[in-house]
């Protein structure tokens, strides 16, 4: 079948189809998209997830059947990547209150708020989840259950449907014929699906340009050679994988067309929190004259921060520097710091890529107008 792709999407039970024109037939029909991994799914025995710490030679499935189950899995990154932590949020408030009375929701939100301090989406989502339970104050349990239920499906139905529609804005920004830098993971498995950094090179292959990507391996967690690399080399897309400290070298080479990075939670200013790096990398890329774009969705946006100093910054177990894969690669003793996240400054930021279009500088306006438009539409 000949089409040509209109840009309208529709996200149902985790299952995006497109509108496309049927030349043979002569008419619009919905199309199912390819579907990436599953990350994230509610089903009838609980919430499903793959895990994360086992790929990229290993495709396991966690199944979590209370909230506590979903909180662990958050705190040991079985899922990771903020919108996909967020759809998790979600989804553990709603797991939580099928076992439970109106009493304990209180307490369900805030064992799952303390699970990662970093990525505001996890925020979103449980405020969003608080917002509905009291709407639906002296509502049966029955019906209380049900509503949170389908509004966790929700989050991630519109988390998909968001980083398609990132993904079209930040196609427009990538050359045919593009080399592009990313850090971390923010593909598929760091969201409901499709993802951010990678749903831009995505949608650009999808456009018809030729793109190919050189990909961090992101020390100390790897997500750049484990998962990164993983899910570019499943979509068939030509991936050079490299170590962080060899960016600087293949900028300087002229190599890198642009950089394209997700975030876990951005300041008004448009000072960006990202994986431990991104911060390296865009000093690296504005040295080199290169482009950098940082795409994430509205969920991302912290509006209430002044500044990317404000950020509360995660740190994690020593053990993740010092072991690899629990065999020991330091000697026992030494002192160690693990910040899981650095904040880049907004200076560095070339554009910030939304579902709601692209901000530039002076961010403080551009991203308050693309948050309110999001405002409107909800």
């Amino acid at each position: 079948m000949g089409a040509l792709a209109l840009p309208v999407d529709h996200v149902l039970d985790g299952t995006a189809f497109q509108l496309q024109f049927d030349r043979v037939a002569g008419a619009i029909v919905w199309v199912k998209l390819k579907t990436m991994v599953e990350t994230i799914e509610w089903t009838a025995d609980g919430v499903v997830m793959i895990d994360q710490t086992r790929l990229p030679h290993e495709r396991v499935f966690v199944t979590c059947r209370d909230y506590e189950s979903v909180a662990k899995a958050i705190e040991d990154m079985v899922i990771r990547g903020a919108p996909a932590i967020g759809v998790a949020g979600a989804m553990g408030v709603a797991i939580g209150m099928l076992s439970s009375d109106e009493t304990r929701f209180g307490a369900i939100c805030d064992r799952l708020a303390r699970t990662r301090p970093t990525a505001v989406n996890l925020f979103w989502a449980i405020d969003r989840m608080k917002a509905l339970f009291a709407a639906l104050e002296g509502q049966p349990l029955a019906v209380v259950r049900a509503r949170l239920v389908a509004e966790a499906q929700l989050v991630k139905d519109e988390d998909i449907a968001s980083c398609r529609a990132i993904g079209r804005y930040g196609a427009a920004l990538i050359p045919d014929g593009a080399t592009v830098l990313t850090h971390c993971n923010a593909g598929a498995l760091a969201t409901g699906g499709y993802g951010t950094a990678l749903g831009v090179i995505r949608a650009a292959v999808e456009a018809g340009k030729k793109v190919r990507v050189f990909a961090d391996e992101t020390r100390p967690y790897l997500q750049g050679s484990r998962l990164t690399a993983w899910e570019l080399v499943e979509d068939g897309i030509e991936t050079t994988l490299i170590t962080d400290n060899m960016a600087g070298h293949f900028m300087k080479a002229g190599r890198i067309s642009c950089v394209v990075v997700g975030a876990d939670r951005i300041a008004s200013n448009g000072d960006v929190a990202n994986k431990i790096g991104t911060y390296s990398v865009a000093v690296l890329a504005k040295e080199n004259g290169i482009p950098f774009y940082v795409a994430a969705p509205i969920s991302t946006l912290d509006l209430t921060l002044a500044h990317g100093g404000l950020i509360h910054i995660e740190n994690r177990a020593s053990t993740e520097v010092t072991e690899f894969r629990g065999h020991p690669v330091a000697p026992a003793g030494v002192k160690v710091e693990n910040p899981a996240f650095d904040v880049t400054p907004a200076k560095y930021v070339t554009a910030i890529i939304t579902e709601r279009g692209v901000a530039r500088w002076p961010y403080d306006e551009s991203l308050k107008a693309l948050a309110a438009l999001a405002a409107v539409a909800s």
